[in-house]
């Protein structure tokens, strides 16, 4: 099952996709124009991965990390589908990142890589947008760069792990103005699903609603403002975010 959280009429709902429409929890069927979209989920603690792709490591001329290379998102950066992302007027280079999220399902403590599916309640798209003139060192991305507000739209479904048969052999592409710009597939991250909630779960509990972002493969390109920006990924479905002006 595909599920979104929207906004209509100054109400929060859940929805699901129904004939091409959507059917809020209160049984209203509406059309998908009629509503804001929302993060599909209320998130707590955010992970992202830098680096967990090889060759997008390789392009920005980095050796592949050893170990995975963690760091934590503010619930201020995330913005829904069809949403707007602020670039600042002083920039040069912000690209997308087209990411796979594993959100957790239910608490997670010392799980093996083995059990470590059983804790997965679905998945969704992220776009985590980056801004290279501010970044310092890719293995330590600053405040700046990663959580900043509006720049990691997410959606527009959470759909169900069960509806997921192999989360590790998905295709991702990117889109900007209709041109594919970027594309890869799940099957080359370096550190799995599985490791990834192993070794965040031996020294930390995991709880429902934590997601992890588990990294962009290549194809990192610069967008401007007015650009329309579609995630892709299969199964799962498109995310659309277009780029406009911070003039604050």
């Amino acid at each position: 099952m595909k599920t979104a959280r929207v906004a209509y009429k100054g109400r929060v709902y859940e929805a699901v996709e129904k004939d091409g429409k959507l059917q809020l929890n209160d049984h209203r069927l509406i059309s998908m124009d009629e509503v804001v979209w929302l993060p599909p989920v209320i998130p707590r603690t955010i992970f992202a991965l830098g680096l967990n792709y090889a060759d997008h490591a390789q392009e920005l001329d980095f050796n592949a990390p050893s170990e995975p290379l963690v760091f934590l998102k503010g619930p201020n950066t995330l913005i829904g589908h069809q949403g707007q992302t602020k670039r600042p007027k002083d920039v040069d280079f912000m690209h997308y990142e087209c990411e796979l999220v594993v959100v957790i399902g239910k608490v997670a403590r010392n799980v093996t890589s083995e059990e470590a599916y059983q804790y997965v309640k679905g998945y969704t798209i992220a776009n985590d947008y980056a801004i290279r003139d501010y970044l310092e060192n890719y293995y330590r991305p600053n405040l700046r760069v990663k959580n900043r507000d509006t720049c990691t739209p997410i959606g527009p479904w959470l759909v169900d792990a069960e509806d997921i048969k192999d989360p590790m052999n998905l295709t991702l592409r990117t889109y900007v103005n209709g041109e594919l710009t970027q594309e890869g597939s799940t099957s080359q991250m370096i550190f799995s699903i599985p490791f990834l909630i192993e070794y965040l779960s031996s020294f930390m509990t995991l709880s429902p609603g934590d997601m992890i972002l588990t990294g962009t493969p290549k194809g990192a390109v610069n967008t401007k403002i007015g650009d329309e920006v579609i995630t892709e990924i299969e199964g799962i479905g498109r995310l659309l975010s277009t780029i406009v002006e911070d003039d604050g």
